[in-house]
């Protein structure tokens, strides 16, 4: 196996090397460090690392595999995380200047949980000022490129992490994703990516400061070149925290009938998000393979309310989780502003300051109406298996940082609104619903598009599983051609 090879196999994989000793753990550690050190000067995806901590747990891996002691799914495999997950030792400061030179005292209870699975954790990679943007860049640790293509974005917020397992410089990475931030990155990075039903993995450790609540609509879950280790991150990650093992206990059903058996809706495209035709070409050719495979296919079928609808309620529930971030004197901008604001003013500007700045009893009116649509979805979830959708409007885009307000996207020719993508990202978010993403390979420009699957609540084992048919039939992970050596 070339080195290549080595380094772009799936953690799995990996982890199988390792148990039949065909390279050790330390090995492995050494063949990511050179990668990381010939290819990451120019992607700045990995931002922090702790290479003598990770070689010391690396020998421990081979040494207990030596005396035969019982091995995780993860055993010796090199991996990375998220910058905003706490690791013991290191800044986690979410890309704020402020706050970059304060350590984490202990880790991340998904890092913990992946540390007793077996994996080496050697380094956390990068993200945008406060994980809000779909680029990943920040004053404290720089930009991030595509590896794809270094003048375009890797998507945000778990951009780096996206970069890092598609550049073959780690073997596993987990994210967090309030508004596409893991799907994003996978569809822009052409790896698969998984956003699980809302509260499945404990987000304990995946904040600022001492924060415990988890935050609304935000999840934490697994970017990987395989769907088999999507399926393994979930079962590392997922299952309740402490507070609740007394009573929860997890029982994730897996796919329980054959994909010719599947009844598959389609939603490729939309007048409030328009997406470009080679995106719409990649989910016409993910329902082909179903349909192919002998699935049941609808393009009509959508659950009992309007994209409007949907879109109102997420942007207003998004805006007010994002809110609970800023710095009190942030909020109290927004709260002056707001105050000023005439009531006969409904722009899209004016009602994202309003959600921003919302009463409970506002909140709770759109909470009422987002369980409406989970119960919506539910009743659609009876007739259909999954709904394939597109991520974004578009393959990767070329940076820019310039004004939020001021961006936008080619669509086709058309220059369209840069947060207008957020809508496939939210069609699922808002309503607590699990989604992966599949790679479908390079598009014209040789730039990846990714395909998302949707499936109802806690049915994250069947959006996997459909990942993996897709995998085996044609919708793999390809690496990007400057990264083979």
């Amino acid at each position: 196996m070339t080195t290549s090879e080595l380094a772009f196999s799936s953690a799995s994989d990996l982890a199988s090397l390792i148990r039949k000793r065909e390279i050790s753990s330390v090995e492995l550690l050494n063949l990511y460090f050179d990668r990381v050190d010939q290819y990451n000067p120019a992607l700045n995806a990995i931002i922090l690392q702790i290479r003598d901590q990770a070689l010391q747990q690396a020998e421990f891996c081979d040494a207990e595999l030596a005396r035969g002691a019982e091995t995780g799914p993860l055993h010796g495999v090199p991996i990375t995380t998220k910058e905003s997950f706490a690791i013991q030792g290191l800044p986690c400061c979410w890309g704020i200047p402020e706050l970059a030179s304060e350590l984490s005292t202990e880790d991340a209870l998904a890092v913990q949980r992946l540390k007793q699975a077996g994996a080496v954790v050697f380094g956390k990679t990068n993200i945008p000022i406060r994980l809000a943007d779909f680029q990943s860049y920040n004053e404290v640790y720089g930009c991030t490129n595509n590896p794809w293509d270094h003048s375009r974005a890797p998507g945000g917020s778990s951009g780096g992490a996206a970069a890092a397992v598609a550049s073959g410089m780690t073997g596993f990475e987990i994210g967090s994703d309030i508004g596409g931030s893991i799907r994003n990155p996978a569809h822009y990075c052409g790896v698969f990516g998984h956003k699980p039903t809302w509260d499945l993995l404990p987000m304990r450790g995946h904040s600022l400061g001492d924060i415990l609540t988890p935050t609304d609509i935000s999840v934490i879950g697994p970017l990987a070149r395989s769907a088999r280790d999507l399926k393994m991150g979930v079962h590392i990650l997922a299952g309740p925290d402490e507070i609740m093992a007394g009573g929860y206990a997890l029982k994730l059903k897996p796919l329980s009938k054959p994909i010719s058996e599947l009844s598959v809706a389609v939603w490729k495209d939309d007048a409030i998000a328009p997406v470009d035709q080679e995106t719409i070409q990649r989910v016409d050719k993910v329902a082909q393979i179903f349909d192919q495979a002998g699935a049941k296919i609808s393009y009509h079928a959508r659950p009992d309310f309007s994209a409007e609808h949907c879109l109102a309620v997420y942007q207003f529930l998004l805006q007010s989780a994002m809110a609970a971030r800023m710095p009190d004197a942030d909020y109290a901008k927004v709260q002056a502003y707001a105050r000023t604001l005439p009531r006969a003013d409904t722009s899209a500007g004016a009602n994202l300051v309003r959600a921003q700045t919302a009463s409970l009893r506002d909140w709770a009116a759109m909470n009422e109406a987002r369980t409406q649509m989970r119960w919506a979805w539910h009743s659609f979830f009876q007739s259909y298996d999954i709904l394939l959708t597109p991520q974004t409007a578009t393959a990767a885009f070329k940076h820019d940082h310039g004004p939020m307000g001021k961006r936008s996207l080619n669509v086709d020719g058309e220059q369209r609104p840069y947060f207008e993508q957020i809508f496939w990202a939210g069609l699922s978010g808002a309503s607590y619903l699990p989604s992966t993403v599949v790679p479908t390979g390079p598009n014209s420009a040789g730039l990846p598009i990714g395909v998302q699957i949707i499936g109802a609540e806690y049915a994250d084992l069947t959006t996997i599983m459909c990942a993996e048919f897709l995998e085996e039939n044609g919708c793999h992970f390809v690496p990007p051609p400057d990264y083979i050596t």
